[in-house]
């Protein structure tokens, strides 16, 4: 794969970003792709790995030596072909995943794996540039019908492939657009949404229906879509976020991180404030804002406060600060927990861990600050250290905890599927059936909140499921 020198030839060179004073002042993408050339020789770095352990870290388990190697021999289209065949979104997972395979590459041992995600990327944009993503029409109809509920990654996975496979295939989304976490969780300048409506259009051409603002067990009836279609799709996601349970959290000005985002992306797309911030605008800026959580979304958070002009943005995380460097001997090819410095992070933001969140301050509805206090982990338990105590200045808390599972209200309190311990729709990964025999879940919806790479895994893998138990076989990959 690749040239077989390369790796001891070629430095590793990742995308380049636009300067954090530059890119703060809109919500546009600011990575900036290398030349052909310099993409074409990361392409050469490539391996000839006797076992090519990226394919294991990559839950789509794309085939990543084979388009490495004919982007290095300047075959474009075929890397394309090789690309989709494991993945219907790259243009998502090049911007978004957090590349677990480049975790698990060889070079990664020391430090320098192939810039699997950039090549990704710049595969699927030129294969868009050059006009080779078609709609892929399938050659008769199977007159069977499913219905999808949810048009986030893994809903929208699980209808194309369908679709391809010939069943007439109708999506149900809630909100006014479809997407989900990708349309109003993901920040503008982390994936532009251009990205999801134009994979929406050859979604329409190979024959999927969107019906928007058609919230399923409340807008629109399950037990009606269990009538009119031979199979129901639940992929709606993990919503239900993570409280704060602490005095003062109902406070006006303790809110969560999804409404935040979600107003900012509203507004990006056009939307006025009624429709953008139905609760009322909720903004960060001139505001000391406080972000909860360590992760991803808090990240995304930051990087929206920023861009709002906050007067000062907080991260706090209750968990250890990670190492530096990983044991590449105890984790690699494994996913390392190790110190992440987001490019929101570059931007500007005090960060702390090991810290506990104790008391919002305030009149109950002025908001002042949040007390804390830091602790130590003894053997998987909390203890406070004595005296540590301190306050921050607070005018906007932002909850990003993550989510504890799907919401209840509407869809799930009426389908009547088992539900797994940990609130979860209980299905396992070779059927994808529920307990009830024609409803079928995939997704955050039944693996608990994760990454939008395993999310299309989930749905490609939910369709072929799908189509078996419709047509008694399926030829669809999984």
């Amino acid at each position: 794969m690749g040239k077989e020198t390369g790796f001891l030839e070629i430095e590793r060179r990742e995308r380049d970003y636009l300067a954090p004073e530059e890119r703060v002042q809109n919500y546009r993408e600011f990575t900036v792709s290398p030349p052909e050339k310099v993409l074409r020789e990361q392409a050469a770095r490539c391996m000839n790995c006797g076992i090519p352990y990226c394919h294991n870290g990559c839950p789509v388990n794309n085939i990543i030596p084979d388009w490495n190697h004919l982007v290095y021999e300047d075959d474009w289209k075929n890397a394309l072909t090789v690309l989709h065949s494991t993945n219907n979104f790259p243009e998502f997972t090049g911007r978004i995943c957090p590349a677990p395979c480049e975790a698990a590459c060889t070079l990664n041992i020391t430090d320098n794996p192939v810039t699997i995600k950039s090549i990704e990327c710049a595969i699927i944009d030129r294969g868009f540039e050059e006009g080779w993503v078609k709609p892929q029409v399938p050659e008769k109809q199977t007159g069977r019908s499913v219905a999808v509920i949810g048009s986030g990654p893994a809903g929208l996975a699980c209808a194309q492939q369908l679709a391809r496979a010939g069943h007439a295939v109708t999506v149900f989304e809630k909100n006014d657009r479809i997407g989900g976490l990708l349309r109003y969780g993901i920040p503008d300048f982390k994936m532009e949404k251009h990205l999801i409506n134009r994979r929406a259009v050859q979604m329409e051409a190979e024959g999927v229906v969107f019906k928007t603002s058609s919230e399923v067990g409340v807008e629109v009836s399950l037990q009606a879509l269990r009538e009119n279609f031979d199979a129901v799709v639940m992929a709606g996601g993990a919503e239900e976020a993570r409280a704060l349970d602490i005095p003062g959290a109902e406070m006006p000005g303790v809110r969560l991180a999804m409404e935040f985002l979600t107003q900012q992306n509203k507004r990006n797309a056009g939307d006025d404030e009624v429709r953008a911030a139905p609760r009322g605008t909720l903004t960060a800026t001139g505001k000391d804002v406080i972000v909860i959580g360590g992760g991803d979304t808090g990240s995304d958070c930051v990087g929206t406060s920023n861009r709002q002009g906050a007067k000062s943005v907080t991260q706090l995380e209750i968990m250890p600060q990670p190492p530096e460097h990983e044991d590449k001997a105890m984790t690699w090819p494994d996913w390392p927990v190790k110190m992440r410095t987001t490019s929101s992070h570059e931007e500007g933001a005090n960060r702390d861990w090991s810290i506990l969140t104790k008391r919002v301050i305030g009149d109950g509805e002025n908001m002042t600050g949040l007390e804390c206090v830091r602790i130590e982990w003894r053997d998987g338990k909390i203890e406070e250290i004595e005296g540590s105590e301190f306050t921050l200045p607070a005018d906007l808390i932002l909850l990003a905890m993550g989510f504890t599972g799907p919401k209840r209200r509407g869809l799930l309190d009426r389908a009547g599927v088992d539900l797994d311990g940990r609130g979860n729709v209980a299905a396992d990964t070779d059927s994808y059936v529920t307990s009830e025999p024609d409803i079928f879940a995939c997704g955050d919806m039944r693996r608990g909140q994760s990454l939008v790479v395993w999310a299309i895994r989930e749905g490609r893998q939910c369709a072929r499921a799908v189509d078996g138990a419709l047509m008694g076989v399926s030829h669809l990959p999984r």
